[in-house]
């Protein structure tokens, strides 16, 4: 039972940090209509910052997390308001294609300065080891992602639901035309979204570095890993991400450890079946 407790807890950290590495994905689908697959390489591009920062400047781990942070989302602002903003009124197809594309081009810039090798990053003491909570025991780091990634989706919530943004944002969504006739800044919305997506993703990636690993295929190799939390959790909302990305990261955890000969097959199975269950996403209603 208590090594069943440990590897549902290890799920728990490990769906947390699926969910902050997808829900920028969900917040530019959902609330801004772009079909970015290249939201995973932002991811990279934070995980890369952190590891120079870290290994090569010697900077503390949470300022690496910040700087990893703060140039993802410096990066999406530039794309955005350079290539990303001339495809918002064209069809999906076209925004898959461009984004894939630039999936490809961001890998290989990364090849060509860090090289193909998977890159490690050294924990700080405080964050090392692990401690035991009533003969349950949980790794040091799952329990900060824990806390960081609960953190952040409260935040996101309360953000997008709760204040003059979030509702400015989504009248803009609904109506652009409308909501630029009302006065409302539409361009710097997006641009705020968009950055605010990529910020994200590349503080996951950051995050990731130690539990998923990394190199220049981070973007290809988990990129059916955030649709699948988009798909289940649906866009309409933060905390269905939360919900699948957590489903998702214990049912894939359980199924590596208790069944290792299926492997990451189990994951695309409970997809299957959360999407038969409830096709429209797991909090949206069937006619919305």
């Amino acid at each position: 039972m208590t090594a069943f407790l440990s590897v549902l807890l290890d799920g728990f950290a490990s769906g947390m940090l699926l969910f902050v590495l997808s829900v920028g994905l969900s917040v530019t689908l959902g609330l801004m209509n772009v079909v970015n697959l290249a939201h995973g390489a932002f991811g990279m591009v934070g995980g890369y910052v952190c590891v120079v920062l870290l290994n090569r400047m010697g900077v503390p781990f949470p300022l690496a997390l910040a700087g990893a942070t703060v140039a993802a989302g410096v990066l999406g602002l530039v794309l955005e308001r350079t290539l990303y903003v001339r495809l918002y009124r064209r069809d999906h197809l076209e925004q898959v294609l461009f984004s894939i594309g630039l999936v490809f081009v961001l890998g290989a810039a990364v090849d060509w300065f860090m090289g193909a090798r998977q890159q490690l990053i050294q924990l700080p003491d405080w964050l090392s080891g692990r401690v035991e909570f009533w003969g349950v025991g949980l790794g040091r780091y799952r329990i900060f992602l824990i806390a960081v990634c609960g953190a952040l989706v409260a935040a996101l919530h309360l953000g997008l639901v709760r204040t003059r943004f979030g509702a400015q944002l989504r009248a803009a969504v609904d109506d652009g035309v409308v909501a630029r006739g009302m006065g409302l800044p539409v361009p710097r919305l997006f641009a705020l979204t968009f950055t605010l997506g990529s910020a994200l993703a590349g503080l996951g990636g950051a995050l990731g570095v130690e539990v998923l690993g990394l190199d220049p295929t981070f973007p290809l190799k988990y990129m059916v890993y955030f649709l699948i939390v988009v798909a289940v959790g649906g866009t309409n909302t933060v905390i269905g991400p939360f919900v699948a990305a957590l489903l998702l990261g214990i049912v894939d955890v359980l199924g590596k450890y208790y069944v290792p000969e299926v492997g990451a097959f189990i994951i695309y199975t409970a997809m299957v079946v959360l999407l038969l269950a409830r096709p429209h996403g797991l909090l949206k209603r069937a006619d919305a």
